[in-house]
């Protein structure tokens, strides 16, 4: 972690079409909303604005899983969720694009 942003590694899937996710890939920089806890309420979800950065590949497709470089901005609320192995729901608006796993902080 550094002094502004919370930074981790994880592993993240993008879901197909057919799962109700994307029909194109994503790049490095994609800045989704990242929701940590999924309320029983839709209104009442809370999101975080992180970017996924790529180490090794250009981007991600649809139906593959890759580990990739999420930074978030520091807050307190987001931090008491960063945790090895801590699995969180990845979003734009309200449609679900990827699942993704923390592997490392």
């Amino acid at each position: 972690m550094t002094s502004n942003l919370i930074i981790v590694k994880a592993n993240i899937y993008l879901l197909t079409p057919e799962e109700g996710g994307r029909t194109i890939g994503i790049k490095s920089g994609y800045r989704p909303n990242h929701v940590f806890q999924k309320p029983h309420d839709i209104k009442n979800m809370h999101c975080y604005i992180g970017d996924i950065q790529f180490d090794e590949h250009d981007c991600i497709e649809p139906g593959k899983t890759k580990t990739v470089t999420v930074r978030f901005l520091r807050n307190p609320i987001v931090e008491r969720f960063i945790k090895v192995g801590l699995k969180w729901d990845i979003y734009e608006a309200p449609m679900l694009v990827a699942k993704a796993e923390i592997i490392e902080i």
